[in-house]
């Protein structure tokens, strides 16, 4: 074998030198903008944030190649939700206690939530069952009777084993996920369920404070007939990592915020882009996301509680597109 000349050595070094040369002025804003699918980025006052895009190895993205349809889901017999708000930690009031065990069990005045989600699938055409109890959810012939399962507030680590294997085998198989509010503070050290949020993950809030929403997709299913700006009280959380490649749908302008988005473990919020809203294709499936939904006063049916109806209209819009009864996703 002939040994490298030292021209070619030379040659050797300098691409070497050249590579640790461009990878040493990488900034911020060069990794932070290196996904152009995510279609916004964090930043603040010293600059973009670079927040994490991580590979949870499976398909995800705004491309319906994404989706497997397989014939699990027939329009003709209608379509059906599931209602998931068990939680394994701080359980959110507009929840109210803990439901007894089974399907659809008996309801209080304080489970706000579940009353109110009842009402809009009435009004909306739409059938909702509800549940806390694990062994409905055990397996994923049981999630495949239903066009979407809806995670309201559900938090901490709320599935067993056989949960999180049927939830992901429903996933796979075409089904559809609605996450809402404190369903981002869940299932933590899963992987593949942040990956399920979006390339998302609740870190912080600050306090329960108003601000304006805006739509910055107004072509689609979930935001169609919404104001481009509307007031609204949330905690608004911030999220490490940061959304990829998704359909953003709505943000907070956090200089509407009175207190500002600086969360209570002292990080500075998301900045000049600070979703609140997104879609997205995930192995296999579709999921629509939001981290609005704190209060029982989103429920209410007058303006007694600014937004409430806005709020209504956008989940009920993403729960319809999700399931198939409207397009997902999509300009």
């Amino acid at each position: 074998m002939k040994r490298p000349t030292s021209n070619l050595l030379t040659a050797i070094a300098t691409a070497a030198v050249t590579a640790i040369a461009v990878a040493a002025v990488m900034t911020t804003a060069d990794v932070a903008t290196a996904d152009p699918g995510s279609g916004g980025e964090p930043s603040n006052s010293a600059g973009p944030l670079n927040l994490g895009n991580f590979d949870y190895g499976v398909c995800r993205g705004t491309d319906a190649v994404c989706y497997h349809d397989w014939g699990n889901f027939n329009p003709a017999n209608g379509f059906r939700a599931l209602l998931w708000t068990r939680t394994a930690g701080p359980r959110h009031a507009d929840l109210g206690p803990p439901l007894a065990p089974g399907l659809d069990p008996p309801l209080g005045d304080a489970n706000v939530v579940q009353n109110a989600m009842i009402r809009l699938a009435q009004q909306n055409g739409f059938g909702l069952d509800w549940t806390e109890d694990l062994a409905e959810v055990a397996t994923p012939a049981q999630l495949l009777k239903y066009n979407a399962v809806i995670f309201f507030s559900s938090n901490r680590a709320m599935l067993d084993d056989a949960g999180q294997t049927s939830l992901r085998q429903y996933i796979r198989a075409g089904g559809a996920f609605v996450g809402i509010h404190n369903a981002f503070g869940g299932e933590y050290n899963w992987p593949w369920y942040e990956g399920l949020l979006g390339n998302a993950n609740f870190y912080d809030h600050g306090p329960n404070q108003g601000g304006t929403v805006h739509i910055v997709d107004r072509g689609d299913a979930s935001t169609a007939g919404l104001p481009e700006t509307w007031t609204f009280t949330d905690e608004w959380y911030n999220l490490i990592p940061f959304p990829t490649n998704v359909r953003f749908l709505a943000t907070v302008d956090e200089k509407t915020l009175p207190s500002g988005a600086k969360g209570n473990l002292g990080d500075p919020g998301l900045g000049e882009f600070h979703p609140v809203a997104w879609c997205q294709y995930y192995d296999g499936g579709r999921a629509w996301l939001t981290t609005l939904g704190h209060d029982g006063g989103d429920f209410s049916d007058d303006a007694t509680f600014p937004g409430a109806v806005e709020f209504q209209k956008l989940i009920v819009g993403g729960i319809e597109s999700a399931m198939g009864m409207k397009p997902f996703c999509r300009q």
